[in-house]
């Protein structure tokens, strides 16, 4: 094998895949990274077993070929090196593949192509076309609801189907629960339906980026595997799928409210801020108290406070409809959910026992239901 490519392409496709390899496991080869020429193109792909990712990137091939090499090592080794084209030589049964880049020249010891574990790819199988902005956004908007508690294995990923033009994605760890939905041009030519990891679903907002090319979800045959298609160039990830039955969560959002105050997200967000530093020893609790405005703007407070560090108390103008009210909430769930909004946020509620419900003003395809805290008030 021996392949020519720039600095700067190959240090961009490690830092694609570099995601997907293992840092713990009783496969060392796993730890690799595959370099293989196909298509006219040097592959890159790293996997985990359970999350496979692969580029493509530009390349001279002067011999087709195939070899593994430490992930690590190369990483670190090719983001070093200054800008210009590395050749990456493997000779005939070698296992250590040269490289060279102006005046650098270093062999790293390799390990067999032929073993490193099979990469699936799925060409068959239901598939919807979705737009990368949309996607990335409606990921960022719930993957930090899903559990990270191993103990209910299909919550720790983010339910994802079509109802007609809708595809809905929804997580919930017990305590909280996020849902949005992306509005599609058209009906599936088939409906899908599937959990999917959420590490996995952060890793496609995160290689989506700020790309503007189409991402395509597919769903092998037996459902059991999903794989992401994205960027130029093309990027894939696959996983597989978690197993089991998502909870029905429609019956845990509320249908009506005592109380509803809308406010400004980032003046909520500074007071919730401020206000989980004395929260952080007093279990982590924020306690808020909605009051209206006879002909005026009403209020809501958020008060936080800790017995051996003090308390902090802060107020921000709000347009109250309904009854006064007052709930309680985990500071880092509310920062959470505040952090990947804008704008004004609606707060509904109905007592301080019952879930409070935090909706996006302008928008209709996202609802946040956050379970209370209880406490002494």
């Amino acid at each position: 094998m021996k392949v020519q490519v720039l600095q700067e392409n190959l240090h961009r496709g490690l830092s694609i895949v570099g995601r997907a390899v293992a840092t713990r496991t009783t496969l060392p080869i796993t730890a690799n990274v595959l370099l293989a020429t196909e298509r006219g193109l040097l592959k890159l792909a790293a996997t985990d077993l359970e999350i496979t990712i692969r580029t493509w990137i530009g390349a001279r091939i002067d011999e087709p070929g195939a070899t593994t090499v430490p992930a690590r090592l190369i990483t670190d080794f090719i983001s070093s090196l200054p800008p210009a084209t590395v050749v990456l030589e493997v000779p005939e049964r070698g296992r250590q593949v040269k490289l060279e880049c102006a005046r650098n020249e270093s062999t790293i010891n390799s390990m067999d192509a032929e073993d490193f574990p099979h990469l699936a790819t799925i060409d068959e199988g239901a598939s919807i076309a979705l737009d990368p902005k949309a996607l990335k956004r409606a990921i960022e908007r719930v993957e930090f609801a899903a559990a990270s508690d191993e103990s209910r294995p299909v919550l720790t990923g983010i339910e994802v189907k079509t109802e007609g033009t809708r595809l809905t994605f929804a997580a919930a760890d017990g305590f909280r629960l996020a849902v949005s939905d992306i509005t599609l041009p058209e009906p599936p030519a088939e409906a899908l339906a599937a959990i999917v990891p959420a590490r996995a679903m952060r890793e496609v907002a995160r290689l989506v980026g700020e790309s503007t090319e189409p991402v395509t979800m597919r769903l092998n045959p037996g459902r059991t595997q999903v794989m992401f298609t994205m960027g130029d160039p093309e990027i894939q990830l696959v996983t597989q799928l978690i197993q089991g039955t998502f909870p029905n969560y429609t019956q845990l959002i509320p249908g009506e409210w005592n109380t509803r105050c809308v406010v400004s997200v980032d003046e909520f967000k500074r007071e919730v801020r401020i206000a989980a530093i004395f929260a952080r020893d007093g279990s982590g609790i924020v306690r808020l108290q909605i009051q209206p405005g006879a002909g005026m703007p009403g209020k809501l407070t958020i008060n936080a406070r800790a017995d051996e560090i003090g308390e902090n108390q802060g107020e921000i103008d709000a347009r109250v409809e309904g009854d006064a009210g007052r709930i309680a909430f985990n500071s880092r769930y509310l920062q959470d959910v505040l952090n990947v909004l804008s704008g004004d946020v609606a707060l509904e509620m109905t007592t301080p026992s019952n879930q409070g419900v935090l909706r996006p003003v302008s928008e209709s395809d996202y609802v946040h239901v956050v379970m209370p805290m209880f406490v002494q008030w």
